[in-house]
């Protein structure tokens, strides 16, 4: 999948109800979780290769119909994917099954949920010289869960501008001694392919569409 690639690549550098993950992502994480019981207890079967992620977005695509977004997390070590399970205007929340969530607007990422140490929303003033490729600057305003249940702002100065390769777009941002770097492909407007901050504790994303 070209897409999969320029993912590795960035990393270098009215209302839908609930309930869309669909069976296809339980089932794949089912049988992995089986697979991890029977290697614990000795299975005399031979073990199964760990799947790739880009075998585990072709079987997500297989088996749900929604729309899907594969996001791995830096910090982690960790891939995901993730179906729809809402949508409210541009804004849509897509979770797994054990509820871990992120909420995209247009593939730009606005807040996590059950991730801990989780964004409860971002503020981007670049968002518009992103979507239509321009360089300009502007501030961008993280607020996220602190460990005591509590809202923090950070606000960081940011930059964007065309990347190293065609098609990208890079946001360099700073403030309150962090430097961070996103970077976007954007096809009509729409973020397809990133690598997004998440917040001091949370660090990178790395989030590709599957299904629009």
């Amino acid at each position: 999948m070209a897409a999969c690639a320029l993912l590795m690549g960035l990393s270098a550098c009215s209302n839908t109800p609930a309930g869309q993950e669909g069976s296809g992502i339980g089932t794949a994480l089912r049988q992995a979780a089986a697979e991890a019981v029977a290697a614990r207890r000795g299975s005399s079967e031979a073990p199964v290769a760990p799947r790739t992620p880009q075998q585990r977005a072709e079987e997500a695509l297989r088996l749900n119909p929604g729309p899907l977004i594969m996001v791995g997390l830096e910090n982690l070590g960790t891939t995901q994917i993730m179906a729809l399970t809402g949508q409210n205007g541009a804004m849509r929340t897509y979770m797994t099954p054990n509820e871990q969530a992120l909420i995209l607007r247009g593939g730009m990422l606005v807040g996590t949920r059950g991730l801990g140490n989780d964004m409860s929303v971002t503020e981007p003033q670049t968002e518009t010289l992103i979507r239509n490729g321009q360089s300009g600057s502007g501030q961008r305003i993280l607020r996220y869960y602190t460990g005591d249940g509590l809202e923090t702002p950070l606000r960081f100065d940011c930059t964007t501008g065309p990347g190293p390769n065609p098609g990208i777009m890079v946001e360099n941002c700073a403030g309150h001694g962090v430097t961070f770097q996103n970077n976007y492909q954007v096809q009509g407007g729409q973020i397809t392919v990133s690598r997004q901050w998440g917040g001091p504790a949370l660090g990178y994303l790395t989030i590709q569409t599957l299904r629009p």
